[in-house]
C-alpha cells in the first residue's frame, strides 16, 4: 500500500513539474514570437531604407549620365575650338585660350565629383548587400529555432497527455490493488508473529553452531598465513628453475670479470707505486718527495681493498643456489660487496689528490718539455674522470644492494632505471679507461725519448701500459656484459606462493623476504635429519647413569683433587726415572766417544812407530800395542791421552754441557761425574715438581671449566626451552585474542543484521497499516479527478 501511495505521489510531482515546464515553454514561445515580430518590423524598415538608397542611386546614375553627356558635348566643342584656333592668327588664339581653360577646370571638377559618386554608390551597395545577408541569416536562425520550439511544444503536449492517461490508468489499478492489500495486511500480521518466533529459534541454533564451529577452529584449524601479504612473503615460493640457472651462469661470468678487474687494478696500483719510487727521483739515488712517499704508502695498501672486494663477490656468487629463488630482495650478500666496493671507491678518492700532485710534480721538472706537460695535463683530467666513473658505479650498486634492506624506500619499478644507469656507467668507465690508456701511452713515448729515462723506468712503464691494456679489455667485457644482460636483470622473476600469485607487471610487485633462503635450508636440513637412520647410541639407562655420575663427579672437587694429586705423584716419579736414564745414556755415550778417540790415537802412535822404527821394533812391542788396543774398548774408566778433547753433552731440557777431559786419576773422574749427576738430578727433580704443580693446577682449572661449561650448556638449554614455551604461550594468547575478536564481530554483525531485519519488518507493517487507512479514507471520500489542471 505504501508503494502505491509513493508511486501516486511521484506521479503527481512529475505532473506538477511537467505543467510548470509547459508554462515555461509557452512563455518562451510567446517571447520568441514577439522577437520574430520585432525582427520582421526591422526587416521591413531595412527594406524601406534599401528602396530609398536604390532611388538615390538611380537619381545619381541619371545625374551622372547627364553630366557624361554634358562632358561629351563640351569635349566636342573644345575639339571644334581647337580646329578653328589653328586657322586663326596667334592673337586670336591667345584670346580664346581663357574660355577653354575654364571649361577644362569645370570638366575636371565634374570628373572628380563623378568618381566620388561612383565610390559612394559602390560602398553603399556593398554595405546594403552585407546587411541584407546578415539579416537573412538571422531570419533563418530564428525560423529554425521557432520550428524547434514548436516541435518541443507539440512533443511536450503529447507526452503530458500520455502521462495523464497513464496516471488515470494507474489510479484504476491501485484501486483494484488496494482491495487485495487489505486482505494481505491481516495475513502479514500473523506471519510477522510467526517469523518472530522462528527468529528466536534460529538465534538459539546459530549460537550453538557458532560455539561448535569455534571449538573446531580452535582445536583443528592450523594457522593460515596466506591471507597477510607480509607473512606470506616468508613462505618458500615456487619459481622457474631455468631462470635461476641462468642467473647462476650470468653471475659466474660476472664473478670472472670482477676477478679480472680486481687483478688489473691491483697490477696498475702496484706498478704505479714502483714507477713513483723511480721517477722523477729514484729512491735508490736520493730521497723522494713527501707527496710521492705518501702516494706510494697508500698505493701499497691496494690489496687490502681489492682482495676483500673479489672475495665478497665470490661469496655472493656462492650464495646463489640453483634450487632457491634469487632476487634483489633476497640477495643480502650483495650488501657486503657494495660495502667493499664503497671502501675501494673511498680509497680511490683518497689516492686522487696525490696522483694529481705527482703529475704536477713531474711537470715541474726541468726535463719536462711543453708537449710532455700537455700530455700530463690530459692525463690529469682523465684521472678525475676515472674516479668520477667509479663514484657513479658505487652509487647505483649501492641502490641495487639496498633493495634487500628493510629501510629501502625506492619502488621496484625503479630497478629497470637503475640497471640502465649501471650499464651506462660501465660503458662510461670503458671509454675513460681507453682515454687513460691512450694518454698514458703518449706520455710514456715522450718520456722514453728523454736522455734521463733509465732502463728500469722503461720496464716499469711497459708494465703499467700492459696493466692498463688489461683494464681496457676487462672494462670492455663488463660494459658489453651489462648492456647484453640489462633486460634479463631488469625483468622481474615470476614466481608463485601459497594462496597468491605475483607475476611480472603486478602493480604491487613481487614480495619476498631475505630470510626465506635460510628457512628453506633449515627445513631441508630438518627433513634430511628425519630421513637419516638413527646412529648407534648408548642405551638410555646407561646414558642416564653416566649423566648422574658426570654431574656427581663435577660437583665433588675433593675427589678430583685427590685423583689429580695421585696422578701428579706418578707423573713426577716417571719423569724422574726418565731423566735419570736419559742422563745415564748420555754419560755412556760420552765414555764411548772417549774410548773411540783413544783407540784412534793409539792406532796413530802405532803407525808412527812402525814408520819411524821400521823393522827395529820387535814382535813383542806390536803384541803389546795390540793388547792395549784390545783392552782399551771394554774399559769402564777412560785414561788421558795427553791432549784435550772437547765433548758436547746434550741434555735436551737443560741445554748443552761442555765436558773437558782433565788429567786426573780414576777416582777424581768418578767423583766429578757423580757431582754433576747429583746436581742435575736435583735440578731435574725441582723442575719436575714445579711442572707437576703447574699441571695439577691446570688439570684442576680444566675440570672446573668443564663443569662450568656443562652447567652453562644445561642452563642455556633450559633457557631456550623456557623461551620456546613463552613464545608458544604468546602465540596462543594472540590466537585466542584474534578468535575472540572474530567471534565478537560475528555476533555483533548477526545482531545488527537481525535488528535491521526487525526494524524493516516493523516499518513495512506500519506503512502497510498507513496505506490501508489512507485507502479506506479515499474509498469513503472518493473524488472524480485526482489532479487539478
Amino acid at each position: 500500500m505504501a508503494d502505491i501511495q509513493t508511486k501516486y505521489q511521484k506521479l503527481a510531482q512529475e505532473y506538477a513539474k511537467l505543467r510548470a515546464q509547459n508554462q515555461v515553454l509557452k512563455k518562451a514561445v510567446v517571447d520568441e514570437q514577439g522577437k520574430q515580430t520585432e525582427i520582421k518590423d526591422s526587416v521591413r524598415e531595412r527594406d524601406q531604407r534599401i528602396r530609398k538608397f536604390e532611388q538615390e542611386i538611380d537619381s545619381l546614375s541619371f545625374r551622372n549620365q547627364q553630366l557624361t553627356k554634358r562632358v561629351n558635348v563640351l569635349q566636342e566643342e573644345l575639339d571644334n575650338v581647337d580646329i578653328k584656333g589653328k586657322k586663326t592668327k596667334n592673337d586670336q588664339g591667345t584670346a580664346s585660350s581663357s574660355p577653354s581653360s575654364v571649361i577644362g577646370e569645370e570638366l575636371k571638377n565634374k570628373i572628380e565629383e563623378n568618381a566620388k559618386l561612383h565610390k559612394q554608390v559602390y560602398e553603399s551597395s556593398e554595405e546594403h548587400r552585407l546587411l541584407v545577408q546578415q539579416l537573412q541569416d538571422r531570419l533563418d536562425n530564428l525560423e529554425r529555432e521557432n520550428n524547434q520550439h514548436q516541435s518541443v511544444l507539440e512533443a511536450t503536449k503529447t507526452r503530458h497527455k500520455d502521462i495523464v492517461e497513464r496516471l488515470q490508468h494507474d489510479k484504476a489499478k491501485l484501486e483494484v490493488k488496494l482491495q487485495s492489500q487489505e486482505k494481505n495486511a491481516s495475513d502479514s500480521v500473523h506471519k510477522a508473529e510467526h517469523y518472530q518466533d522462528e527468529l528466536d529459534k534460529i538465534q538459539q541454533d546459530l549460537g550453538v553452531k557458532l560455539a561448535w564451529a569455534m571449538k573446531i577452529i580452535n582445536d583443528k584449524l592450523a594457522f593460515n598465513d596466506t591471507e597477510v601479504r607480509e607473512l606470506n612473503a616468508l613462505n618458500v615460493p615456487t619459481h622457474d628453475k631455468k631462470h635461476q640457472l641462468k642467473t647462476k651462469e650470468v653471475m659466474g661470468q660476472a664473478m670472472t670479470m670482477v676477478s679480472e678487474l680486481c687483478a688489473g687494478l691491483s697490477n696498475f696500483h702496484t706498478y704505479t707505486e714502483q714507477r713513483s719510487k723511480i721517477f722523477p727521483v729514484d729512491s735508490s739515488m736520493g730521497p723522494i718527495s713527501s707527496t710521492n712517499q705518501k702516494f706510494c704508502s697508500y698505493l701499497h695498501e691496494n690489496a687490502s681493498y681489492l682482495r676483500p672486494l673479489d672475495q665478497a663477490f665470490k661469496t655472493f656468487h656462492e650464495s646463489i643456489k640453483e634450487e632457491a629463488l634469487t632476487t634483489l630482495e633476497t640477495a643480502t650478500d650483495l650488501q657486503d660487496f657494495s660495502a667493499k666496493f664503497s671502501k675501494y671507491v673511498a680509497y680511490l678518492n683518497k689516492l686522487e689528490p696525490y696522483q694529481l700532485l705527482s703529475l704536477e710534480e713531474e711537470c715541474q721538472q726541468s726535463s719536462c718539455s711543453h708537449t710532455l706537460e700537455v700530455r700530463n695535463m690530459e692525463l690529469h683530467a682523465t684521472y678525475k674522470k676515472f674516479t668520477a666513473s667509479f663514484n657513479k658505479l658505487d652509487t647505483y650498486i649501492g641502490l641495487l644492494a639496498a633493495a634487500s634492506t628493510k629501510s629501502c624506500d625506492h619502488l621496484q619499478t625503479n630497478h629497470r632505471a637503475f640497471f640502465d644507469k649501471l650499464a651506462e656507467c660501465s660503458q662510461s668507465l670503458y671509454e675513460v679507461m681507453k682515454d687513460l690508456s691512450k694518454n698514458y701511452n703518449y706520455k710514456v713515448s715522450l718520456e722514453h725519448q728523454l736522455p734521463t729515462a733509465t732502463q728500469k723506468l722503461r720496464t716499469t712503464d711497459e708494465c703499467v701500459v700492459s696493466s692498463l691494456i688489461s683494464l681496457v679489455t676487462c672494462t670492455g667485457k663488463i660494459a658489453n656484459f651489462a648492456k647484453a644482460n640489462v633486460e634479463f636483470f631488469a625483468a622481474p622473476a615470476a614466481y608463485r606462493t601459497r594462496g597468491h600469485s605475483f607475476m611480472a607487471g603486478d602493480q604491487e610487485g613481487p614480495l619476498t623476504s631475505p630470510a626465506v633462503t635460510q628457512f628453506r635450508s633449515k627445513a631441508i636440513g630438518y627433513m634430511n635429519s628425519l630421513s637419516r637412520s638413527c646412529p648407534d647410541s648408548v642405551p638410555y639407562e646407561k646414558a642416564v647413569r653416566n649423566q648422574h655420575v658426570l654431574l656427581s663427579s663435577t660437583m665433588s672437587q675433593e675427589g678430583l683433587s685427590q685423583q689429580v694429586a695421585n696422578n701428579s705423584e706418578k707423573i713426577t716419579r716417571l719423569e724422574q726415572e726418565k731423566e735419570h736414564w736419559l742422563l745415564e745414556a748420555q754419560l755412556m755415550q760420552i765414555k764411548y766417544d772417549k774410548e773411540i778417540q783413544r783407540a784412534s790415537q793409539l792406532e796413530e802412535e802405532l803407525q808412527r812407530v812402525r814408520n819411524s822404527g821400521g823393522k827395529a821394533s820387535s814382535p813383542s812391542q806390536e803384541t803389546m800395542v795390540r793388547e792395549a788396543m784390545a783392552n782399551a774398548v771394554p774399559e769402564t774408566v777412560p785414561t788421558s791421552s795427553g791432549k784435550k778433547a772437547a765433548t758436547q753433552i746434550d741434555t735436551s731440557m737443560l741445554g748443552q754441557l761442555e765436558g773437558i777431559p782433565m788429567e786426573f786419576g780414576e777416582s777424581d773422574q768418578t767423583s766429578r761425574e757423580n757431582l754433576i749427576k747429583d746436581h742435575y738430578t736435583a735440578r731435574l727433580a725441582e723442575v719436575t715438581s714445579q711442572r707437576q704443580v703447574t699441571d695439577g693446577k691446570a688439570v684442576k682449572f680444566s675440570a672446573e671449566c668443564r663443569a662450568l661449561q656443562k652447567r652453562l650448556t644445561l642452563a642455556e638449554k633450559a633457557k631456550d626451552k623456557q623461551l620456546e614455551e613463552l613464545q608458544t604461550a604468546h602465540q596462543t594468547i594472540t590466537q585466542l585474542k584474534d578468535e575472540l575478536q572474530t567471534t565478537t564481530r560475528s555476533y555483533e554483525g548477526q545482531l545488527s543484521m537481525m535488528s535491521e531485519h526487525l526494524c524493516g519488518m516493523n516499518d513495512k507493517l506500519t506503512k502497510q497499516k498507513d496505506e490501508i487507512d489512507a485507502l479506506k479514507l479515499s474509498i469513503k471520500q472518493p473524488s472524480k479527478k485526482p489532479f487539478k489542471k
